[in-house]
């Protein structure tokens, strides 16, 4: 039996590249994001959405109920979410909402989500 050094592909070749995903910000989401007024924050958020083209299945948690199909990943220091859907057959994540998490608020990402749900722009 060979070893991973030996085989004809190399070091890690073996296995099948990963599947990149297209990232696509609903303007709502890219608006919530802008509302975000620590650079530092916005910035962190970003990263962690660009993350999202690579595996974005295997990050966040699946949502239930009226949020069925999204997903939410939790961001800078566990209060902010990013809620996102992804379309395998189009190989897109498309963000639907990203803000702090404070449950009771009207501002309350999830609130927000479920506005956009309502109004069907989501």
């Amino acid at each position: 039996m060979r070893g991973r050094e030996d085989h004809p592909l190399g070091r890690g070749e073996e296995e099948t590249a990963a599947l990149s995903y297209a990232i696509v910000i609903t303007p709502a989401a890219l608006r919530m994001l802008s509302a975000i007024s620590d650079r530092r924050i916005r910035a962190e958020l970003s990263k962690r959405i660009d993350g999202l083209a690579r595996e974005p299945e295997k990050q966040g948690q699946p949502l239930l109920a009226e949020f069925q199909g999204l997903r939410s990943l939790r961001a800078v220091g566990q209060r902010y979410r990013i809620i996102y859907r992804v379309d395998r057959g189009r190989v897109v994540v498309l963000v639907v909402a990203a803000g702090i998490r404070t449950e009771g608020s009207r501002q309350d990402v999830y609130e927000l989500a479920r506005k956009l749900i309502r109004l069907r722009l989501v």
